[in-house]
């Protein structure tokens, strides 16, 4: 079925390139809140067979915590089809099941991400962002997401795993070929015998960080530490046995990508949102008590997710639509948290916004088991830079991400005049 004329496109990822489209969005929550977009060939990737587009807070809020309807298992939960041949592949990830099996692997990783785990990294994470900011304070500019914010997140999170820091370069190659792939500037494109190009989340573009985490599971069984690689590489699930090597390296795949790249988006997103809100901004320099609401505020105005795909279990109805088996639906965090039905005044960057219910972390069965980790990492990072930092501005047009999924930024040119002498810290790199 193709999308009725006049439609606003928000699936060409080009389309985000521009930051998000708000007036597309806000005509589709307005006039067709459950509407069909094409899937077009875009980028040389095929096109697909249309999905329809969930922009309303409430709609996606209960597409969400009903799996039973919209399952992340049949189709699992990006826009584009993966090839037939690796959807059994791609069903066996943790963020691709349903319930039963979802909430049986997802009891073990609650398990492993304790907020004692977690927490016991602050100084680490407070050092190591004095230390970032500390090394352009003096030179009065920088592109922030290149030399600060890109390498934060992924320090922290080798430093959690742990991952030799030699080897955290390994961590980014990953994540910008699973993430950037639509975008020129970081996408790794293999093509197969006949010029298509393979998919990043195929078994064979994912093989060499699967042997990774298979080499680094058998190092740390045999030189133990207090780190997650070690905890996945001894757990056991609830019949007693050890984590299969696939099961294994299917965890070490989600907290690689998704625990980097949504922090890895959230920070420039929440700077950019300060330079753009520049009385916003003076308050939290004036108030810093301000950081935690500031930092949702953030994740509301920039979620470091654009969308996420379901499918139909079941023929159903959503916001009067009728919604046939096996049909694609995709919600839009993008569009629900601008929804004027749940935020007043939406397009207010507030940043002591309260209640602020937004979906950046998701929700029902699938609410991201990093979250407390996500924020811990971004009120330490603007704690610091309100502290280490002057007043900083824009001194070039931000860079998206060409993406319909995370909501990146890859460049952000940011100037300020420097101090004679930036505040000591720890240098952690």
């Amino acid at each position: 079925m193709a999308a009725p004329a006049g439609v606003p496109d928000v699936f060409d990822p080009r389309v985000f390139a521009r930051g998000i489209p708000h007036e597309s969005f806000r005509r589709l929550r307005d006039e067709a809140p459950v509407c069909r977009q094409d899937e077009r060939e875009v980028l040389d990737w095929p096109a697909g067979p249309g999905y329809w587009a969930v922009t309303r807070y409430q709609d996606v809020r209960d597409v969400l915590r009903d799996p039973a309807v919209y399952s992340s298992w049949l189709g699992a939960t990006q826009i584009r089809d993966p090839a037939p041949g690796d959807l059994d592949f791609i069903r066996r990830m943790i963020l691709n099941m349903d319930p039963p099996e979802h909430s049986r692997i997802r009891r073990l990783a609650a398990a492993l991400f304790t907020r004692r785990r977690l927490e016991r990294f602050t100084q680490q994470i407070t050092a190591r962002a004095a230390a970032l900011l500390n090394a352009v304070a003096a030179r009065g500019s920088c592109d922030l997401p290149v030399e600060v914010t890109d390498d934060f997140p992924l320090a922290n999170l080798a430093e959690l795993l742990g991952v030799p820091a030699a080897d955290r370069g390994l961590l980014l190659k990953w994540t910008n070929r699973v993430i950037g792939y639509q975008d020129p500037e970081h996408a790794d494109v293999v093509r197969d015998s006949g010029g298509r190009p393979v998919d990043p989340r195929s078994p064979a573009m994912l093989r060499d960080m699967f042997d990774y985490a298979h080499e680094l599971a058998r190092h740390k069984r045999s030189h133990p530490a207090d780190d997650l690689m070690t905890a996945l590489a001894t757990a056991t699930v609830e019949d007693g046995r050890p984590l299969t090597e696939e099961e294994l390296a299917m965890f070490f795949f989600l907290v690689v990508i998704a625990g980097n790249d949504t922090v890895r988006s959230a920070l420039p997103g929440g700077v950019l949102a300060l330079l753009e809100h520049p009385r916003a901004y003076r308050r939290l320099r004036a108030d810093p008590g301000l950081v935690p609401s500031a930092v949702e505020e953030m994740l509301r105005w920039h979620p470091p997710v654009l969308s996420f795909r379901r499918t139909a279990a079941r023929d159903t109805e959503l916001a009067g639509q009728r919604i046939a088996r096996g049909d694609k639906v995709v919600v839009y965090h993008a569009s629900a948290h601008f929804d004027e039905r749940a935020f007043p005044d939406p397009y207010r960057f507030d940043i002591a916004r309260t209640p602020n219910d937004h979906l950046a972390f998701g929700q029902g069965p699938h609410m991201c088991l990093g979250a407390h980790f996500g924020r811990l990492q971004m009120r330490i990072f603007f704690t610091q830079l309100l502290t280490r930092l002057p007043e900083l501005e824009l001194d070039g047009p931000p860079v998206h991400l060409v993406s319909n999924f995370i909501n990146g930024i890859t460049h952000l040119p940011v100037r300020w005049v420097p101090s004679p002498s930036p505040a000591s810290a720890p240098r952690r790199p």
